[in-house]
């Protein structure tokens, strides 16, 4: 399954919100040193319970993520 997020990087907490199709992920993170990357799999990872991974975005804030089945 493929999923569109759009990252937010140095925001003040950790939330995922789902608009319509995309999912907005709020990260505390700063976007340096892929930093922001590793919080948004281990955030994702958390609330879906399966493994993800980005596949496409990595410097991107839109981002498409793939969820294992």
């Amino acid at each position: 399954m493929e999923i569109n997020v759009i990252a937010k990087p140095n925001s003040g907490k950790q939330e995922i919100e789902k608009k319509g199709e995309v999912y907005v992920v709020r990260l505390k993170s700063a976007p340096e040193n892929n930093k922001a990357n590793l919080e948004l799999i281990k955030l994702l990872k958390r609330y879906f319970g399966k493994e993800v991974r980005i596949k496409r975005g990595f410097s991107s804030r839109k981002k498409a993520i793939e969820i294992a089945e």
